[in-house]
C-alpha cells in the first residue's frame, strides 16, 4: 500500500501549526496547573506559596480551553488535505478518543477540582478544617495531570506516526 503524500501549501501549513499549537497549550496548561496543584499541597508557609496563590487566582483557565481547537483544527486539516487524509483514517479515530478522553478528564476532574483550589487558596488556605478538602482536590488534579500528560504524548505519536 502506497502511503499518501503529505499535504503542502499554506493553509494546510498554518491549520497545522495553530492544531498543534493548541494541543501544546492546552494539555500544557493542564498538566502545570497539577504541577501547581501538587505544589498547593505543601501549604501557605513554604517556599512559593504567593505563586501557587497567584496561579489559582479566581477565573477561568481560558489557555486550558484552547483543548477544544485540537479536533476543530483537526477536522479543518482534512478538509484541507485534498484527500490525502480522511475522517475514518484509523489514526484520525484513534486520535479522537484520546481527546475525548482529555476533554471529559478536563471537564469532570480538572477544571471542576482548580476552581475548588481557587476557592480555598482565595479564602481559607491553611485552615485546619479545610486541609482535607484541599488536598483531596489537589491530589485529584495532580493525578488528572499526570494521565493528561501520557495522553498527549500518546497522541503526538498517534498523529506523527499515522498507523
Amino acid at each position: 500500500m502506497v502511503a499518501p503524500s503529505v499535504p503542502t501549501g499554506a493553509l494546510y501549513t498554518i491549520l497545522l501549526m495553530v492544531h498543534v499549537l493548541c494541543a501544546v497549550i492546552g494539555f500544557g496548561t493542564m498538566v502545570v496547573t497539577g504541577v501547581q496543584a501538587g505544589r498547593a499541597r505543601r501549604g501557605p508557609s513554604t517556599p512559593g506559596a504567593d505563586a501557587v496563590r497567584r496561579y489559582f487566582r479566581p477565573g477561568v483557565n481560558w489557555a486550558g480551553r484552547a483543548l477544544y481547537g485540537v479536533p476543530v483544527f483537526g477536522f479543518a486539516l482534512i478538509a484541507a488535505s485534498d484527500g490525502a487524509f480522511r475522517s475514518g483514517d484509523g489514526f484520525v479515530v484513534v486520535g479522537l478518543m484520546v481527546w475525548l478522553v482529555a476533554a471529559l478528564l478536563a471537564e469532570l476532574v480538572v477544571w471542576p477540582g482548580e476552581r475548588r483550589i481557587q476557592v480555598e487558596l482565595t479564602r481559607r488556605w491553611g485552615e485546619a478544617d479545610r486541609a482535607g478538602a484541599l488536598d483531596r482536590d489537589c491530589r485529584q488534579v495532580s493525578g488528572a495531570a499526570v494521565v493528561l500528560g501520557v495522553l498527549f504524548v500518546v497522541a503526538t505519536v498517534i498523529m506523527i506516526g499515522k498507523p
